[in-house]
């Protein structure tokens, strides 16, 4: 894939700056250094974007909508890209390749204590790590929200639908307690539920505890993205997505349109 990109202006931009990459042209409202695709669609979160000559690339972490000072103007698509490496930007529109190394991974803490500083959160961490280990991942971004289902709902879906991250795993919120809603707002968003991984994470879960089987814990799909509840603690993380690893890969390539016999590649 490739699209036609520019600079707004030719000056020299650095590893690790981060610059909003623009469709159909620059605002009129943005006066700052930016990137425009004069053709060619939006690409995902994870992609990297690689000029002609190799000398330069940039990664999409995340997708916006610039709003206009104008109320006549409609808002125009947009992204955040991180610079990988040091160039010089050029203004002459030229066609960079698109591709995509590896999954994109979002995961989500729901702590109440946590969103105020009151607890330090690792289970969200963890996720990263662990997934990490096992498969490619082009792309992590964490989140940490308090218990509250407005807030998970619009989060999830826009990670799946607008942000189209491959996977959205949240820890936290699975059990009985009052302040515990991540399964039942998880349940209003998916389009696919998943109940043999459902079953996996319990079966794995049992055989270190009894407390396990309080755990509602819901697995679905929605969009292309796979979205997996995790428990809160760190050991019940890596317990529970240690049973969904091994299918993960599968999963992914089935959610996202891969026709091969899955009786050859199981």
């Amino acid at each position: 894939m490739n699209v036609i990109l520019r600079s707004s202006r030719e000056e020299a931009v650095v590893r690790d700056q981060r610059l909003p990459l623009f469709t159909s042209g620059s605002p009129k409202s943005f006066a700052g250094p930016c990137f425009i695709i004069d053709q060619g669609a939006m690409p995902t979160v994870g992609s990297v974007l690689t000029s002609p000559d190799d000398a330069a690339s940039v990664q999409v972490v995340s997708k916006f909508y610039w709003a206009e000072d104008s109320e006549d103007l409609p808002s125009i698509e947009s992204c955040w890209v991180r610079i990988l490496k040091d160039f010089h930007a050029d203004s002459l529109a030229l066609p960079w390749t698109v591709a995509k190394q590896g999954y994109a991974l979002a995961w989500v803490t729901l702590s109440d204590k946590g969103y105020v500083g009151a607890r330090e959160d690792q289970a969200g961490p963890l996720i990263a790590e662990l997934v990490g280990g096992d498969l490619s991942v082009a792309l992590v971004q964490g989140y940490l929200i308090p218990d509250d289902p407005r807030r998970l709902r619009s989060l999830l879906v826009g990670l799946a639908l607008e942000q189209q991250f491959d996977l959205v795993l949240t820890t936290g919120g699975t059990g009985v307690g009052p302040r515990d809603i991540t399964p039942e707002t998880t349940l209003s968003v998916i389009e696919k539920r998943l109940p043999g991984m459902e079953t996996a994470m319990l079966q794995t879960a049992l055989l270190k505890t009894a407390h396990a089987v309080i755990s509602r814990a819901v697995v679905g799909t929605l969009g292309q993205s796979l979205i997996i509840n995790l428990p809160g603690s760190p050991k019940a993380v890596r317990e529970n997505l240690g049973a969904l690893l091994p299918a993960l890969r599968h999963t992914l390539a089935k959610l996202q349109g891969d026709q091969s016999d899955c009786a050859q590649v199981c």
